[in-house]
C-alpha cells in the first residue's frame, strides 16, 4: 500500500556504535543465493575464483598438502565421488567404501532424513553407521571445525550432511572464491548504495536502546539511545541471537516464539591476522589445516589482490575451536593475545616446518621438526613474525550442537508487524552467508504477504518443552545492550579494556578461565 515502510530494520551493523573494525577479507563458497547478491549488485567480478579442490595439510607428514580434486566437465554427484576416489593419501579404499552406505539415505531421503539426523552429533552418527575412526581423524574434524568451529563430538551431523548434500547434488558446491578486498569497501558499501538507491537509508552511530510496543504489544517504534523514534509498517530484526535476546521485550518474554530463543547461543571463535617478513610457500587456496587448535587459513598475500605481495606473506587463520561448547578444553577468549598467537606460532612451525624461523620469541617454534621423514636442522633464518591482530568474536554464528534445530525460529513471529532473519532462523543453510541471505529473503516474503493483506508465510511448530516453559515462567525485563563496541551488538574487535569490561559486563562467562 502507498506510504508502506520497512525503514526500521534492526541490522548489527546499523544500530551498534563501535569504531571501524579491522577489515577481513573472506572465502565464500559458490552458495546459490549468495551469488545472486553478487549479480544483483553488479559486482560478481570482485570474486577470485580458485580451482575446484579442497585442500587439506597431511598431519602426519608436516610441511605437506593433498587435495581432492574435481575433474572439469563431470557431472555432480560423479565428480565428487571421483574426487574421493583419486586422493590416495588420506583414506584406504576399504574405508572409502565403508563411508558410502551411511550416506545413501541422504540421497534417497533428501533433507527430511539430514534433519532427522540433529539429535545426533558427527561423532554419534559415526558410531551408529559403523563408519571408520579414521574418517572422524582424516575428514570430519576439518569440516565441522570449518562450517562451525566446533569438534565433531560437539556439532550436529546435520550440518555435515547439509554441506555434503551440497557437494553431491551441485557440479560446482564446492568452488571457492575469495573477495577481491576487505568486505567494508568491496562488499557492503555496494549494497549501502543499492539500498540508497532504491529510497532507502543506512544509519549507523545509532544505537538502539530498546523497542517501544502498542498496547496489542505489536511494535510501535525502535528508541535510538539519543531519543529518536524510528516508525514504520514493518520492523525486521537481523541481529545475531545472543543480542537479540537482550532487547525481547517483558511484554514478548513469556511468548513460546521468544521463549525458544534461550535454547540458541552463539559460538565462540577467533581470527588471526600474521604478517611474517618473507614468504611462505603457500597454495593460492583455502587450505584446511588439520590442527587441533587451527581450522582453515589462508595467505592472503597470495589469494588477495589488495593484499598481494611477492615477498611478504600476511596469513589469516581462524583459531577453533576456542571454547568448551564448541569442544575445547581451554577458553582462549579469556587468554591474553600472547598466549594465543603462542600456541598459533608452535602449530604454523609444525605447518611449515622448512620455512617458519626457529625464534626464542615463539617457544614452541623451538621444537624439533620434521619433513619427509627426517629431522630438520635448525632455521634461524626463516620467515619470522613481523606482527599481528588478534579478533576475537565472543559470540559468532549460532551453537549446531545437537538438537537445537528444533528450535530454530520462523521467520514469521507472532507480532503481526515483526519478523527475525538471521543465520540462526529456521532455514536449510543452518549457520553460513547463506544461511543469512536465505534467512533475509524468507523474512521478505513475510513482509511482502502482509503487504498486500495475504497470510504470512512460515509457521513452525514449537516444541512441547519450549510450550512447558513458557507457561511458567515470568515476564523478563530487557537488560538491553549497555556499550559502545562491536562485541556489544556480536561482532568481533581486538580486545582492549573498554571492550573486556563490555564483555564482561554482558557476557562474564566468555572470560571464566579453565583449569
Amino acid at each position: 500500500r502507498r506510504g508502506y515502510s520497512v525503514e526500521a530494520s534492526i541490522v548489527r551493523t546499523a544500530l551498534a556504535t563501535p569504531p571501524p573494525p579491522r577489515k577481513r577479507t573472506r572465502a565464500v563458497v559458490r552458495y546459490p543465493n549468495m551469488m545472486r547478491l553478487f549479480h544483483e549488485l553488479g559486482i560478481h567480478d570482485r570474486l577470485q575464483w580458485k580451482v575446484h579442490k579442497m585442500v587439506f595439510a597431511m598431519q602426519e607428514l608436516p610441511g605437506e598438502f593433498t587435495t581432492f580434486d574435481f575433474v572439469p566437465g563431470i557431472p555432480a554427484p560423479f565428480n565428487f565421488g571421483l574426487a574421493i576416489l583419486l586422493n590416495q593419501k588420506m583414506l584406504t579404499l576399504g574405508e572409502k567404501l565403508q563411508t558410502a552406505p551411511p550416506l545413501l539415505p541422504m540421497l534417497i531421503e533428501g533433507q527430511d532424513f539430514i534433519n532427522a539426523q540433529d539429535e545426533l552429533s558427527v561423532l554419534d552418527f559415526m558410531r551408529k553407521y559403523g563408519m571408520p575412526d579414521r574418517i572422524n581423524d582424516e575428514v570430519f574434524i576439518s569440516m565441522a571445525k570449518a562450517l562451525d568451529f566446533i569438534d565433531p563430538d560437539k556439532l550436529s551431523m546435520t550440518v555435515v550432511l547439509t554441506a555434503m548434500n551440497r557437494f553431491l547434488n551441485e557440479d560446482n558446491g564446492l568452488q571457492m572464491a575469495f573477495l577481491d578486498g576487505n568486505q567494508p569497501d568491496r562488499l557492503c558499501a555496494p549494497m549501502v548504495e543499492s539500498i540508497e538507491k532504491k529510497g532507502g537509508h543506512v544509519f549507523t552511530s545509532k544505537p538502539m536502546d530498546r523497542l517501544e510496543l502498542n498496547d496489542d504489544g505489536t511494535v510501535k517504534a525502535v528508541v535510538l539511545r539519543d531519543g529518536t523514534e524510528v516508525v514504520a509498517d514493518e520492523y525486521v530484526s537481523a541481529l545475531p541471537v545472543d543480542v537479540l535476546k537482550r532487547v525481547v521485550p517483558e511484554k514478548w518474554s513469556t511468548m513460546p516464539y521468544f521463549k525458544q530463543l534461550d535454547e540458541l547461543e552463539g559460538i565462540p571463535v577467533i581470527n588471526l591476522h600474521m604478517w611474517f617478513d618473507k614468504k611462505l610457500t603457500t597454495i593460492d587456496h583455502l587450505c584446511f589445516s588439520r590442527s587441533p587448535l587451527l581450522s582453515v587459513y589462508a595467505d592472503m598475500s597470495t589469494t588477495c589482490k589488495e593484499y598481494a605481495d611477492d615477498d611478504k606473506s600476511m596469513i589469516e587463520l581462524v583459531f577453533a575451536p576456542c571454547s568448551p561448547i564448541a569442544g575445547g578444553d581451554t577458553n582462549w577468549i579469556a587468554k591474553p593475545d600472547e598466549d594465543i598467537i603462542q600456541a598459533t606460532m608452535g602449530e604454523l612451525a609444525r605447518l611449515f616446518p622448512t620455512e617458519i624461523a626457529n625464534d626464542p620469541a615463539y617457544p614452541g617454534t623451538m621444537a624439533a621438526r620434521t619433513f619427509e621423514g627426517g629431522e630438520l636442522p635448525a632455521l634461524p633464518d626463516g620467515a619470522k613474525l613481523r606482527k599481528f591482530s588478534v579478533v576475537r568474536v565472543p559470540r559468532s554464528v549460532y551453537a549446531a550442537i545437537p538438537g537445537r534445530n528444533k528450535y530454530r525460529p520462523s521467520q514469521k513471529s507472532p507480532i503481526d508487524n515483526f519478523s527475525l532473519c538471521g543465520c540462526f532462523t529456521s532455514q536449510k543453510f543452518l549457520g553460513s552467508m547463506e544461511g543469512a541471505i536465505l534467512a533475509g529473503k524468507l523474512a521478505a516474503e513475510v513482509v511482502s504477504a502482509r503487504a498486500v493483506g495475504a497470510t504470512a508465510p512460515g509457521d513452525k511448530e514449537i516444541m512441547p518443552d519450549v510450550l512447558e516453559a513458557a507457561a511458567a515462567a515470568s515476564p523478563k525485563k530487557p537488560v538491553g545492550c549497555r556499550g559502545d563496541t562491536a562485541i556489544a551488538f556480536g561482532g568481533g574487535y581486538t580486545f582492549d579494556q573498554l571492550v573486556t569490561r563490555e564483555l564482561k559486563e554482558q557476557d562474564a562467562e566468555q572470560l571464566t578461565p579453565l583449569n
